[in-house]
């Protein structure tokens, strides 16, 4: 149990905070405690909102009194509710680092005196654990870069960046699910979808997943990307139990 900070956020809303580090540990009890108040309090609740160290619950009308409220999420968070063990998905997902689409991979090899090579195993060797889903609809936040690739945002940023361009921005490595002006570094692409408004679920992923970057070719990425048009490409993922 962590010593947790309940705060007034907005009219109907209330914020929960966890010390300020990102920590799977962290990850695992937010997701406990989100579980918990789904069971107890699904009907009077419009959405739960996860970030890293953070859990943001927006009710369905305004309530009467916070002070109430915020004692009744305490009773959950300290109760013995178990929730049900649930399977996550380890994602394993193409990406090409050509120099075609690793637009700042040169710039990185020189301020990092790492050779392109070592720059891609690097990124492409951990499993990354997904914190949360944000900024951009089906933008993920991944834990787990190697510090040896920690990179500045750019002071400068892009105007247009590609959808699927797979980037590094500080201590962390994303990938842009839309065109969208952005500032992270610029390393590879994929031809997947991370956000598909016609599908049923329009992000694949969610919290506690995992991804794994999977290097591929050129003609490998486009003939994913020819599948993936024609909605006839499978990703490739495990299940991994809880």
């Amino acid at each position: 149990m962590y010593q947790l900070q309940y705060k007034p956020f907005g009219e109907k809303a209330i914020l929960i905070e966890w010390p300020v580090t990102i920590s799977e540990l962290i990850l695992d009890d937010i997701l406990i405690f989100k579980s918990k108040i789904i069971a107890q309090k699904k009907s009077c609740i419009a959405d739960i909102i996860v970030g890293y160290h953070s859990l943001t619950i927006v009710f369905n009308s305004h309530f009467i009194n916070y002070t109430d409220e915020i004692s009744i999420l305490k009773s959950i968070y300290n109760s013995d509710i178990k929730s049900a063990k649930k399977f996550h998905h380890l994602w394993e997902i193409p990406v090409c680092y050509d120099d075609e689409f690793g637009l700042d991979l040169e710039e990185i090899s020189k301020k990092k005196n790492l050779s392109k090579e070592a720059i891609i195993q690097l990124h492409s060797q951990p499993i990354y654990t997904i914190f949360f889903i944000g900024f951009l609809p089906g933008f993920l936040y991944l834990g787990g870069l190697d510090s040896q690739l920690f990179m500045d945002r750019k002071s400068n940023p892009r105007l247009q960046i590609d959808q699927g361009s797979v980037g590094i921005g500080g201590k962390q490595t994303g990938i842009y699910p839309l065109n969208s002006p952005g500032g992270w570094n610029i390393i590879g692409k994929t031809p997947l979808l991370f956000f598909d408004a016609e599908s049923e679920k329009p992000c694949f992923a969610t919290s506690k997943d995992f991804i794994k970057f999977i290097p591929i070719s050129k003609e490998e990425f486009y003939e994913i990307q020819r599948k993936v048009h024609n909605k006839s490409y499978q990703i490739s993922k495990k299940s991994i139990h809880d």
